[in-house]
């Protein structure tokens, strides 16, 4: 399956609190368009990072509004310098983010950006991918139309986005293990795609099997999902592209619902025969491992 709960630093039990405090917003920055199955923090228009959320002062609430945010629809019109941005990067899917100053922007906001961790395209000369800095999140939300955005909040939800996208690079280093041990070549990202509009055929089923089972599967929609397509080394030295697919949620802990988890599901698509027998030793191996009183192997 590959599940990612994002746990603090510190390695406790507890989950790590989303930074960001809906009661110091002026208006909340979730997507709460009625079609929209998106997060606010629109992983659409940005590139992978990870820091530690647990960096953050700890602050309570999940940025996704789950209850409301498909019934009402306040959206301003697109503004900020890259409005009339229209040429897309094919590697991204989206375009690219300018770093000046939003017009009536009342904060200075972080302009450096920060490298992740995931390999990027074919070749080590490409280096690895690069996140977009606070202002550059900033100017995406107010090309997408994001309404009245606390501009405090950006910072914290870039770590957020990050974060993920590290434990989601985490996962799929677990999948990818049996072949990097076999050619000792890492796998790397070629490109990705934010979908956050396409709820998954696996997302689809769990929320069927959450009204029948709800104690078991019973959780939110995901906020997100995103396509990666992996570059996978083989024998011959030659590239093989993997398209994976990863769900995100922001679960509310069930003692304390201003604790929310934030779980990734993470698996290759079915789009092989060795995709799907990849997912079948995935699961059977857990299974077995899990009856055994053995730790999660990688794969």
């Amino acid at each position: 399956m590959g599940w990612f709960w994002a746990s603090p630093q510190d390695g406790s039990s507890k989950p790590a609190k989303c930074p960001v405090d809906h009661n110091s917003f002026t208006g909340c920055p979730v997507d709460q368009k009625p079609a929209s199955t998106g997060c606010p923090v629109n992983h659409n228009d940005f590139k992978p990072q990870a820091t530690q959320v647990s960096s953050q002062p700890q602050m309570s609430g999940c940025p996704v509004d789950h209850e409301t945010r498909s019934k009402f629809s306040w959206f301003n019109k697109p503004s900020g310098p890259d409005v009339n941005n229209n040429k897309i990067n094919p590697l991204n899917n989206m375009p690219d983010l300018s770093s000046m100053r939003a017009p009536g922007q009342k904060l200075d906001l972080p302009t450096e950006r920060t490298l992740s961790t995931i390999p990027r395209g074919s070749t080590n000369e490409e280096g690895v991918w690069e996140y977009p800095s606070p202002q550059q999140m900033y100017n995406a939300m107010l090309r997408k139309g994001g309404g009245e955005i606390a501009e405090d909040a950006v910072e914290p939800m870039v770590d957020i986005h990050n974060f993920l996208n590290e434990g989601a690079w985490y996962e799929i280093l677990k999948w990818e293990q049996p072949y990097t041990k076999e050619t000792k070549i890492e796998p790397r990202l070629l490109k990705f795609t934010g979908r956050p509009n396409d709820t998954s055929p696996r997302a689809q089923m769990l929320q069927v099997l959450g009204k029948i089972y709800p104690s078991k599967f019973g959780m939110p929609l995901p906020f997100d999902r995103h396509d990666w397509t992996v570059l996978r080394a083989q024998k011959d030295g030659q590239w093989e592209k993997v398209r994976y697919v990863i769900d995100y949620y922001c679960v509310d802990d069930e003692k304390n619902s201003e604790d929310p988890e934030f779980v990734l599901d993470v698996r290759p698509a079915l789009d092989t025969v060795t995709s799907a027998v990849d997912r079948f030793n995935f699961w059977s191996g857990s299974v077995v491992h899990k009856a055994l009183g053995f730790e999660q192997p990688y794969k």
